[in-house]
């Protein structure tokens, strides 16, 4: 409780000066130290004795600007409150917006639904539909928040640059996702994509190379490698299997036959080729269910793979201690 005193010495008696006879101060009953030594606790909302620490008030008014800058160059700071700009969305984003405190339903409800009409632009409402829609479909495939924000930003510069006139707006939001995984290093086939989206493979595909030439972004390049830790976890495989892979792998990539294989046909075959080394033997259809490859497919680069195996089996696929054996492998 705050305790207004009427300034006096130690005797009790009124202190006075020149200038006036009697002033009002607040000063702490118990220290009655002059002059006084009262702290503003703007945090709890008190005023409180430097000294003792005696609560002389409560629920005090902050008079300080309800905003701080922390900018080095001089002059005012624009920023006051509010959340910081979307930068994938257009215009100032500071428009005032009906809430719904009855719970959504009755006068509010009209008020925001009329408001929000009259206010809101086709092109902006376009734009967070889109968003959420690439929101929901990235968190499907538990993808990480950075593949989504790219795939956000491909979609706003196709909405910037108006190439979505005349082409499937479902089909450009799976070639926006296709082409941020890419660019994220997190790539995922076509199949992969298609099965997502329930966009045909054809049209992701024409609407890709599209917008890679008219983008201008660098897409990326997938490896084998890229897909095989994704592909032997799918099919539980262990840890000497996937190192055995990824060796396969890269020794497969110069072999004559097999170099113009697409990197997914390749992926398989060497995760087929590896299962049976290490006696974890995968069946074809179960590893083309997983890569999204046709069982002919794989068995055909396998064929070229089984072929070469005393060029792919290396002393350090064959290493001691380790499980592979080439006795484990079956014919084609």
């Amino acid at each position: 409780m705050s305790k207004i005193a009427d300034r006096k010495n130690a005797k009790g008696a009124p202190l006075s000066s020149p200038d006036k006879k009697w002033s009002v101060v607040l000063m702490c009953p118990d220290c009655r130290k002059e002059p006084p030594n009262i702290v503003e606790d703007f945090a709890s909302g008190d005023l409180v004795c430097g000294d003792c620490g005696l609560v002389l008030g409560d629920r005090i008014i902050d008079t300080r600007s309800e905003w701080r800058t922390f900018a080095n160059d001089e002059g005012d700071d624009p920023s006051r409150v509010g959340n910081a700009a979307n930068p994938l969305l257009d215009g100032d984003q500071l428009d005032t917006v009906i809430s719904r405190g009855d719970g959504g339903s009755g006068l509010a409800r009209n008020l925001n639904r009329t408001q929000g009409r009259t206010t809101a632009q086709k092109h902006e409402r376009d734009l967070v539909q889109a968003y959420k829609e690439i929101s929901s479909l990235c968190e499907a495939f538990a993808m990480p928040k950075s593949i989504i924000d790219i795939a956000k930003g491909l979609y706003k510069k196709v909405e910037n640059d108006n190439l979505q006139r005349g082409k499937n707006n479902d089909a450009i939001i799976a070639a926006c996702i296709f082409l941020a995984c890419r660019q994220d290093n997190a790539p995922r086939t076509f199949k992969e994509i298609c099965t997502l989206t329930k966009v045909d493979r054809k049209d992701i595909g024409r609407t890709f190379k599209f917008l890679k030439t008219k983008l201008g972004t660098d897409s990326g390049k997938t490896s084998s490698n890229d897909l095989i830790e994704r592909f032997c976890s799918n099919l539980g495989l262990d840890q000497e299997t996937r190192r055995i892979t990824n060796i396969l792998t890269g020794v497969a990539q110069d072999i004559e036959n097999i170099s113009g294989k697409s990197p997914v046909s390749i992926a398989s075959a060497c995760i087929y080729m590896a299962s049976h080394l290490t006696g974890n033997g995968r069946d074809a259809k179960d590893i083309s269910r997983i890569a999204g490859v046709g069982e002919a497919t794989i068995r055909t680069t396998y064929k070229i793979l089984y072929q070469n195996r005393k060029v792919l089996l290396t002393p350090e696929i064959l290493r001691e201690g380790s499980t592979a054996k080439e006795s484990n492998l079956i014919g084609p």
